[in-house]
């Protein structure tokens, strides 16, 4: 039966972070569920956040989408209403939806703001519309809008398990916020979006000669990181989390056509990371995303420290920090 408003009224607002990911996703089983071809491993960023209101109303003929203050057209725009769409059919609603998304960090940019903004999107859309979503459910949900969205919708260190089906793909904590005091200085060279978004890249993945590798060896770093997290063990963590990230963009430099997210800034960072956990033995290592910045992942004891030498790289236009987050939340 059709309802002709939502039950529980028709506007909600969440509040979600995005994720840095240890072990990476990178290619899926299906891309349309968007279902990956290896489990993964992130922590949320507290500092940054995605808040999203819905607004379902009887006025409106088509969904429409604002972001940071400027209406929304185009590819983004058909992405979120198509989303809002896949809501309003599970709820049986007929109103279309407003969406007013802001963000307080780069959007596009390798910071996973279509995670944050899945995820807080997700859970706004579906409790206006009237539906009391748990947490799988609301992680499977937020994965259909983009993958690592997922990771973004529990709290502080989460895996996402790949699965193979809409049902069994879903992420889930394995550590609170406050099992691991680590902070993530995001050293930003570029703020811009990238030439080519994640959604594209993901599709790119099997065309790269490594990728097999990189799949065959992920559930064993995976339960390698894993470990690190639950026993705090920071070198291990640091050997695995740069292990993979390496793997990641070794993929992506080989794939057809080839994406080569790094700039000058991105490479000298890492070398910079790497001599001072190698040769001052400073507890600290990188990970990077599909993009140009880069996350140096700390105890949060060295946050000035590090963050003050990040800053002092040329090519470095600011360092975002932020300290482990918890999961989305209605506000």
């Amino acid at each position: 039966m059709t309802r002709n408003e939502p039950i529980g009224g028709n506007s909600a607002a969440a509040i979600a972070h995005p994720n840095i990911a240890f072990i990476k996703y990178w290619g899926n089983r299906d891309p349309h569920l968007r279902i990956p071809l290896n489990s993964s491993l992130s922590m949320n960023l507290g500092a940054l956040t995605t808040t999203t209101r819905v607004t379902y109303s009887p006025d409106l003929e088509v969904n429409r989408f604002q972001l940071n203050g400027k209406d929304i057209k185009g590819a983004a725009l058909a992405r979120v209403s198509d989303f809002i769409d896949r809501v309003r059919s599970i709820a049986h609603l007929e109103y279309r939806a407003m969406v007013i998304s802001d963000n307080n960090f780069p959007t596009g940019a390798g910071i996973a703001s279509s995670a944050a903004a899945f995820a807080a999107l997700a859970l706004a859309a579906s409790f206006a519309a009237g539906l009391h979503l748990d947490e799988k459910s609301l992680s499977r949900l937020a994965r259909i809008g983009s993958g690592s969205a997922s990771r973004s919708v529990p709290g502080g260190f989460v895996e996402w398990q790949a699965g193979e089906t809409d049902d069994n793909s879903f992420a889930f904590s394995i550590a609170d916020p406050e099992h691991w005091e680590l902070i993530d200085c995001i050293a930003i060279v570029a703020e811009g979006h990238k030439p080519m978004g994640s959604t594209q890249g993901h599709a790119l993945a099997s065309s790269s000669p490594l990728q097999a590798a990189r799949l065959a060896s992920a559930p064993q770093r995976l339960d390698l990181c894993r470990k690190a997290i639950l026993e705090r063990d920071f070198e291990a963590f640091a050997r695995v989390t740069e292990l993979d990230s390496n793997l990641m963009h070794a993929v992506m430099m080989t794939s057809t056509p080839n994406l080569l997210y790094w700039q000058p800034a991105t490479l000298a960072i890492m070398h910079q990371v790497m001599e001072w956990r190698q040769k001052q033995g400073v507890e600290v290592c990188y990970t990077i995303d599909a993009g140009p910045n880069v996350h140096v992942i700390c105890p949060v004891y060295n946050q000035t420290f590090i963050t003050q030498r990040l800053e002092n790289i040329p090519g470095v236009k600011f360092v975002l920090n932020s300290p482990v987050g918890g999961p989305a939340r209605l506000i």
